[in-house]
Parts: structure tokens; sequence; C-alpha cells
């Protein structure tokens, strides 16, 4: 594309009420538009904040193509319905794939866990602690995750979800006790602080990672974004 027409990325997350992941995610969005100097990167929600996806979408001109990035984790109700009917109407216009599962995100969540101290000795138990979805197929990529998770670590890992799914995540921390467990990390599979965030930490377990987006100096996680970019260039190269 030209410099008068830029390609135009669509940084589509949930949307939440909390002040801190609604801070984490703008410094998520706005450094995805510093490794894209060339592309037009505006936020877009699917649900409590605006610009509604749909209306970003409808705004981008007929000579531009624009793709919609899921700043979501797993495929589900806001890929299949929301983004997807967002970007339905018009040709230029293309949803990517959400950024789960991702070999980075795998490493991330790595970093998180070692954050809160050892995980590797004996009797350590990790649980994928993810949102959740009614959907079947996302679990089928928080499973896809945790198989990449596995291949990183030492100890046992099983997944629990905040809602939508089963196991939940209390239950999976418990299973994991009763199974001998004596330290029970939950590992939280979520992008910014806010409402799932804050049921992981309720969870039960001994310790809890910080959200994927979140690193220990208070920046943004930048292998998150080069995950956001490698998920828009995908899509432009499947649209081309």
């Amino acid at each position: 594309m030209s410099e008068i027409n830029p390609t135009v990325l669509i940084a589509c997350s949930h949307g939440t009420r909390f002040a801190e992941g609604r801070a984490v995610v703008s410094a998520l969005v706005d450094h995805v538009a510093q490794l894209l100097p060339e592309t037009v990167v505006q936020p877009a929600f699917v649900d409590v904040e605006e610009p509604a996806v749909a209306d970003v979408a409808a705004a981008v001109p007929a000579d531009q193509r624009a793709v919609i990035v899921p700043l979501l984790l797993s495929r589900g109700f806001h890929t299949g319905v929301d983004i997807a009917r967002a970007a339905k109407p018009y040709e230029h216009v293309h949803a990517a794939q959400p950024l789960g599962p991702h070999p980075l995100l795998a490493d991330v969540l790595v970093s998180r866990l070692t954050e809160v101290g050892e995980i590797d000795s004996l009797g350590t138990h990790i649980v994928l602690a993810a949102s959740g979805s009614s959907n079947p197929v996302a679990a089928t990529d928080v499973e896809a995750l945790a198989e990449m998770l596995r291949a990183r670590l030492t100890v046992p890992l099983t997944v629990g979800y905040a809602a939508g799914s089963t196991p939940l995540i209390a239950d999976a921390v418990a299973a994991a006790r009763a199974a001998g467990a004596t330290r029970v990390i939950a590992a939280s599979y979520v992008l910014a602080p806010g409402h799932f965030a804050n049921l992981v930490a309720a969870s039960g377990a001994d310790a809890v990672s910080a959200p994927l987006a979140v690193t220990p100096g208070g920046g943004v996680e930048r292998r998150v974004s080069r995950v956001v970019v490698d998920r828009f260039r995908e899509a432009l190269a499947a649209a081309s």
C-alpha cells in the first residue's frame, strides 16, 4: 500500500471497566503501532468500551485494506460472531486469528511463572488458568497452548477455566492438591488485569502469575506485541 492509503490494523480487545487493564491494553496497542510505523493502528472493542469494532471497520475507506486482530487468546464467540460480523460486509476488511495459541505466548507464560518463584521443584503443579468459553473450539486452543507450555516445564500442568468450561480453576487447583501437589501455581492465561484476572487470583492457588502483557517493571510485554504483528501479517498474506 502507498503512504496515502496505509493498511489499517484494528486492534480489537474485549474491553474492561478496570482502569489498570485499560492502561495495559492501551500500552500494548501503542507498542504495536511503534513496530508498524507505516500502518494505521486503531483500537476497537467487542464489549464495555468504545469504539465498537463494527463501527471502526465501517469507517475504513474502501481504498484501504484493514485487518482486525483480536487481542484475545482463543477463538470463541467474540471472534466467531462479533469480529466476523464486523469484517463480513467489506471486501477490504479481513479478520485475523486470535493471539493464541502461539509459541511466544508459551514463552511469556514461563517468564510470568518464574516471577513468582521456583517452578521446577518437586511437588509443584501448574494450572493454566484461562478465561473460558462455551464454544468448544476455545478449549481446543487452550489445550494447544497447554501442550506448548508442557514442553517448556518439568512439572505437571493441567488446565482450569474461570467460566464457560470445565474444570473451573478452583477445581483444577483442588484436584492438583488431591493428587499430591504441595504447591499449586495458577498461570494466568489472560492478557491484562480485569475481571478474569481477578477470578484467577481468587482461585485458591498458592501463587498466581501476572497477566501476559504485564512485565515486572510495569511496562508492556513486547513479545505479546510481536504476536499481534504476526497475526496481522498472516492475515494480510492470506488475503493477498
